[in-house]
């Protein structure tokens, strides 16, 4: 093969790796992680920690970090290869499946973080309603942000629906993965 072909084709998956990786940093992935998927996304073959280690120029440590992080995600799955004690690795290449499952599990997590505090909150300013020693000015507060906190809970009732359908792929119906054609 051509030398400046070679070239091309480093620099057109050196870019993709790169804005993948900054991408994943948005959504609180380390943007080592995110070069370690974007470089896998472009193996023919799967790798073991070391080759990915030998590839970014990273510790096996900090590969072992960010593989766990992309098996926790669904988008890395560890493979048996015949022959090699060593653990192989290779990238999911359903980009869809990818969002649904970054998307699901960490919205769920904040989702039921939340509700935990909105809920403990109305609880309590539920029993500071009851009291009969508050001002009318002060019951006021009080009844206000009961109503915002339960405003918060039905959003975070719909977030979970919408995650609800990601994970199911109802989201599909609304949002298919392709345009019609006409």
């Amino acid at each position: 093969m051509d030398t400046n072909q070679e070239k091309i084709l480093e620099k057109a998956q050196e870019r993709v790796i790169e804005t993948l990786a900054r991408n994943m940093d948005l959504y609180g992935i380390t943007m080592s992680t995110g070069l370690l998927y974007g470089t896998l996304l472009f193996q023919d073959k799967s790798m073991t920690l070391d080759e990915m280690g030998e590839a970014l120029g990273m510790s096996k440590t900090s590969m072992s970090t960010g593989v766990r992080t992309l098996m926790e995600l669904n988008m890395v799955e560890k493979i048996w290869k015949k022959g090699t004690r060593k653990d192989h690795y290779e990238v999911n290449l359903d980009w869809y499946q990818n969002f649904i499952d970054l998307f699901s599990v960490k919205w769920r997590h904040a989702c039921e973080h939340n509700v935990h505090a909105l809920k403990k909150s109305l609880l309590e300013l539920r029993a500071l309603q009851q009291s009969e020693e508050l001002t009318e000015e002060f019951r006021e507060r009080v009844d206000l942000s009961i109503k915002r906190i339960e405003n918060g809970l039905e959003y975070y009732l719909w977030l979970s629906r919408l995650i609800d359908s990601l994970e199911s792929h109802d989201i599909f119906q609304f949002v298919p993965k392709k345009e019609n054609e006409s």
